[in-house]
């Protein structure tokens, strides 16, 4: 049989420059610190206009539907490029949104979902979203919901 000799190099001693320890710490810092504001929902409005179309007074819901403290109320939201709508539930206000113009990227806790002209989507007792205008135009959309009167 053929001889074979083996041989075991040791590892080279390795050492972190401090240099390579700090940019290493402010990459992590930045994506870490980028991650967090691409997933915390907003908590105030920015950058909207709000028109209101038209409603159903609350006379008239209790008289032809027995919805009784409720207005239905038809508005045109847009949401102006770097834009965003709050945080919010739909709980106790039932509503139905079609986007005209623009495209809104609604979040939830489950990710994100865009919507564009054309689309239509409902909000019902489950819904908790937000919404951001990340386009380069204005975001436009009928919102038709029934809300507390008062």
């Amino acid at each position: 049989m053929g001889k074979f000799k083996l041989t075991v190099k040791a590892p080279r001693e390795t050492r972190i420059k401090p240099i390579g320890l700090l940019f290493t710490g402010l990459l992590c810092g930045l994506l870490v610190s980028y991650g967090w504001a691409a997933i915390a929902p907003p908590t105030e409005h920015k950058g909207l206009q709000v028109e209101k179309l038209g409603f159903v007074p609350e006379e008239s819901m209790s008289a032809q539907v027995g919805l009784k403290g409720h207005i239905l109320l038809l508005r045109k939201i847009t949401i102006n490029p770097g834009g965003q709508i709050a945080k919010h539930s739909a709980a106790t206000t039932p509503g139905v949104v079609y986007v005209e113009s623009g495209t809104w990227t609604e979040g939830r806790d489950s990710g994100e979902t865009h919507y564009s002209a054309g689309d239509t989507f409902v909000e019902d007792n489950e819904t908790v979203h937000w919404f951001y205008n990340r386009g380069d135009e204005p975001a436009a959309a009928y919102v038709c919901d029934i809300k507390p009167a008062g």
